[in-house]
């Protein structure tokens, strides 16, 4: 278990788990989906960013107090509070029991690499401690985030990565005291050439079997993870995790048709943390379970 999945189950010791990146193998990130009963919360002093999102309205109220604020927030659909880094929250109140509140953790090495986005290396301490936010980009990220927690694919952990490095260049650009202005100027140049762009897809077909993390595609086209991310889907019409997904799945289905390798194999080497959600993300692309698909391949 993470160190981020560990500060969540240590900050919220008496709410109930319904959703855990726990065992997703995602790297400088993690998530939960909690239910919290009405109760003061330990406030731990975190060396991770917290984003908290409301998934469903409820009753309750959260009362917060750090930094010289005190924050007071009715709990609505879409609901958002920030918690940086090394802020020291002295109470933490829930009024009312609160249904499906999503809390994604962003581990501080998540931060390095955007000094282009700064005057000066980012710190993630400099970030603003935030109740009812209203972002919409900050929202949707945090709900495909969700998405992926609930429905996990087999281009998941790439697409954390690339959800993450999005979200924490948002964070740093508009709310830190670091920040200045022209991230999109700055970054809409970098492109994936033809030669560039073939050495990546080449890399995708030769290694869909191993680990594909952002860093090391970014490195094969020779660009920062921030803008490789962008240069491959203005070059592909499709994001790096969702390719690789789609392959990852045509994989399968060869591996299906043509071996006798288990499902249990298949979904391992397909990077699925487990063979239900391989069969699960299988039925939900083909329309039939793996089982059915060889069945009725092999008949």
């Amino acid at each position: 278990m993470t160190a981020l999945q560990v500060f969540g189950d240590r900050k919220f010791p008496t709410a109930e788990l319904l959703l855990t990146s726990s065992g997703r193998d995602w790297t400088g990130a993690a998530a939960q989906l909690r239910n919290h009963p009405a109760c003061d919360v330990p406030a731990p002093i975190p060396d991770q960013m917290e984003i908290t999102l409301a998934m469903a309205t409820s009753p309750g109220r959260v009362e917060r107090r750090a930094a010289g604020q005190f924050q007071d927030t009715a709990v609505w659909t879409g609901t958002l509070w920030f918690c940086p880094i090394g802020v020291r929250e002295e109470s933490i109140r829930i009024t009312s029991p609160l249904a499906s509140i999503l809390h994604v953790f962003l581990d501080r090495t998540q931060f390095e690499g955007f000094a282009e986005l700064s005057s000066r290396t980012p710190s993630p301490a400099n970030l603003a401690y935030l109740a009812n936010v209203d972002d919409e980009l900050v929202r949707q990220l945090c709900l495909r985030i969700h998405r992926e927690l609930s429905e996990e694919t087999s281009g998941g952990k790439l697409l954390i990565e690339c959800l993450t490095q999005t979200l924490v260049a948002h964070l740093i650009s508009s709310y830190s005291t670091d920040s200045r202005p022209g991230l999109d100027q700055q970054t809409a140049g970098a492109r994936l050439d033809q030669a560039r762009l073939r050495r990546v897809l080449d890399y995708i077909h030769d290694h869909l079997e191993t680990d594909l993390t952002l860093a090391k595609l970014s490195d094969v086209a020779c660009l920062s993870k921030h803008h490789f991310a962008r240069a491959f889907r203005e070059a592909t019409g499709a994001p790096p995790h969702r390719f690789i997904s789609a392959r990852r799945l045509d994989h399968a289905v060869s591996l299906l048709k043509a071996t006798d390798t288990s499902l249990a194999e298949i979904a391992f080497v397909c990077r699925f943390s487990s063979q239900a959600t391989f069969t699960r993300a299988f039925r939900r692309q083909v329309g039939v379970s793996p089982g059915e698909f060889r069945r009725a391949a092999t008949s």
